[in-house]
């Protein structure tokens, strides 16, 4: 019994040291011996943190600035136009509309326009139903229900399933399109629509672009606890996008979500701590590699990623991560104390402490690139 109780205390001596003492020592070494350079990283005098990663290339921002410009003037098809050139890429049509959107909340009177002379165009339609949908929350606002005034709860729930309906409209005006289903599942959680009404749209959404990324982030909302589901639930739809992801699809990251909806809520549920765990944040490692380094969707990403390599002790892995990122740090979890280049300066010595890495004086390139 002594041996046993000697070898229980051991390994408890051992984890002890692994999740308190070594992450302290580590915070302290930081802060008077870390330097970024000597390991491949980018120097803290470098760090941005006004930004996740690299801003579009110079001939994107051109682009969408010449279609908000052309629109603001009264020329929709502009718009138009730049929705169609996406052709059946799915999640770019979809994040070219999410432009569309951003332009109309300057002014709007464009797409009245649009829709007034192309009546039977799903991507006008579309975009009005999703509009309707953002205008519904923005009423709402973003805190818990109890704190919402009524009225303005009231006008929540009135909006949305009027948007419901206008995006099934849009449905009919091209069946193969999956956007206005996009635009149903993300309205159905606050429609209060239960399990049974939500299915059919997620497999109206899914028959039509399985890999919509836009579409499986609002899908993993709804499946969250703090709506319609439970950590079971989300979890298990959040392995499910890992597994089934494309290459050269960011899908993978939908479970990283599903981390950040365990871990930043008031009462934190613990991360998921297994050998299986920790190999499909390996896996969702080499799904980015996959990624065009340009995917603006990828950055954010990469940062989640890090960040839960480093809770989950992956401190090797997490360094990677930490090189591939370069000098950019304005995303979460970085900022949540408001002070994003410390918080980052400290992430990334840290995984560099504690996967006893090497110097390297090299420094990555500071873009998002494999």
């Amino acid at each position: 019994m002594t041996i046993f109780l000697a070898v229980v205390l051991g390994v408890f001596l051992c984890v002890l040291h692994r999740l308190f003492i070594a992450p302290g020592r580590a915070d302290r070494w930081v802060g008077k011996h870390f330097r970024a350079s000597d390991y491949g990283l980018a120097p803290r005098e470098q760090l941005d943190p006004r930004r996740p990663g690299p801003p579009p290339p110079p001939h994107r921002r051109q682009e969408r600035q010449a279609v908000a410009d052309a629109a603001w003037k009264g020329n929709w098809r502009a718009a138009e136009a730049y929705v169609t050139a996406a052709g059946d890429d799915w999640d770019e049509r979809w994040s070219r509309t999410e432009l569309l959107q951003e332009i109309a909340r300057e002014d709007d009177a464009w797409l009245d326009a649009w829709r007034a002379a192309e009546p039977g165009n799903c991507d006008a339609a579309t975009l009005h139903a999703r509009i309707m949908v953002h205008r519904a929350w923005e009423i709402r606002g973003g805190g818990f229900a109890h704190e919402v005034p009524t009225d303005r709860m009231n006008q929540f729930r009135a909006l949305l399933p009027a948007a419901i309906e206008e995006a099934r409209r849009a449905a009919l005006l091209d069946p193969a399109n999956p956007g206005p289903w996009v635009v149903m599942v993300t309205a159905a959680r606050g429609a209060q629509y239960g399990r049974a009404e939500f299915r059919p749209l997620w497999d109206g959404l899914a028959a039509r672009a399985p890999h919509h990324y836009e579409g499986h982030w609002q899908a993993l909302q709804y499946w969250c606890a703090k709506w319609f589901g439970s950590d079971r639930l989300m979890m298990r739809f959040a392995r499910e996008a890992v597994r089934k992801a494309p290459q050269g699809s960011p899908l993978a990251g939908v479970y990283l979500h599903a981390l950040n909806e365990l871990t930043d809520r008031p009462v934190a549920s613990p991360l998921p701590a297994t050998h299986a765990a920790k190999n499909r944040l390996k896996r969702i490692a080499a799904s980015f590699a996959e990624v065009d380094p340009d995917d603006e969707r990828l950055p954010v990403l990469r940062h989640l990623l890090a960040h839960y390599m480093l809770r989950s002790r992956m401190y090797g892995p997490a360094l990677e991560q930490f090189r591939f990122i370069g000098p950019w740090c304005g995303a979460e979890p970085w900022r949540e104390d408001g002070d994003p280049v410390t918080a980052f300066e400290t992430a990334r010595g840290t995984a560099v402490k504690l996967s006893r890495a090497p110097a390297t004086p090299t420094v990555a390139s500071h873009g998002m690139g494999r």
